[in-house]
């Protein structure tokens, strides 16, 4: 089983030194993995989601949130051999050439390591502020990865669909591997799932309910065999938005709680066929780090 951690990549209170000790020390301890995400702004008003949901206050933590690809650019030179993810980049705010460049350079200096976790987006406001509509987001996503990919490819690249364009043209560097950097989408909604099967993306859910988990894995390894891949193949990484925790829980969430109650529950990841779990850094990332190594002593 591999096992990740976020990296403490906002709030006022981390720092550089906090975010390459976090990395480095996570290495050490035989970790897999090491996670950014992307908040672009925290609206002082509240976040309305995409929708039109009512005004909601945002943790405080997002009000200073490192860009992710280049923090993960400057523990890349700090490290050596974990993976390198985003959990998730809101990839509509971006265009796929710049994003898909900026991808390709990333994954060139930390030697293939990177694992791109791809979502929509779902606040009004990034999206106003990147001036982005908010219209047929599923189509662009589609489309956005289909450009990407074809900036990964052999040069001259080109696309032109229905919402962007790349003149014939040389576009490098390219990634590590041949088939470009590993994509994982970060989905939940069950046509998200199934796009990112029919697509040959990885996935990268978060854990709610085992039921959803293992109703999502499903229905993403069928899509993705009846689009003709190797559904087997095809990465998943779970997210867990909690803690691993110093003593045992009564009320929980899957993968939360106490190393040992943890251990129990990566079984049941497993039995989905599932190797990769990650969890955020926690409120004090040296403590979530020590329970981490325990957790990867005790599997």
């Amino acid at each position: 089983m591999k096992l990740g951690l976020g990296l403490p990549t906002s709030g006022v209170g981390t720092s550089v030194a906090a975010i390459a000790e976090a990395a480095e020390e996570a290495e050490r301890i035989g970790l897999d993995s090491i996670w950014t995400f992307e908040r672009l702004l925290s609206p002082v008003d509240g976040a309305i989601g995409i929708g039109g949901t009512e005004p909601t206050p945002l943790p405080e933590s997002y009000r200073s949130v490192y860009d992710p690809l280049e923090t993960l650019a400057y523990v890349a030179a700090r490290t050596s051999t974990i993976a390198l993810g985003t959990s998730v980049l809101d990839v509509l705010l971006h265009s796929p050439i710049v994003l898909g460049r900026r991808l390709a350079t990333l994954d060139q200096l930390c030697g293939g390591r990177l694992l791109a976790g791809l979502g929509v987006g779902w606040m009004v406001a990034e999206f106003d502020a990147a001036g982005v509509p908010t219209e047929r987001r599923g189509a662009r996503l589609e489309e956005h990865i289909t450009a990407m990919r074809a900036v990964w490819g052999p040069d001259p690249v080109a696309h032109d669909g229905a919402f962007y364009t790349i003149a014939p043209s040389y576009a490098g560097p390219k990634p590590v591997a041949p088939g470009g950097v590993a994509v994982l989408a970060g989905a939940m909604a069950p046509a998200a799932v199934e796009r990112a099967g029919r697509l040959g993306l990885g996935l990268n859910p978060i854990m709610m309910t085992w039921e959803m988990f293992e109703g999502s894995v499903a229905a993403f390894r069928d899509a993705a065999a009846k689009a003709g891949h190797d559904a087997a193949s095809l990465p998943v990484v779970v997210r867990v938005n909690g803690e691993v925790t110093a003593s045992p829980v009564d009320d929980r969430q899957p993968l939360t709680g106490s190393v040992e109650q943890v251990v129990e529950d990566l079984a049941r990841v497993a039995r989905s066929g599932v190797d990769h779990v990650l969890w955020g850094p926690g409120d004090d990332v040296d403590q979530q780090l020590e329970l981490m190594a325990e957790l990867r002593r005790s599997i």
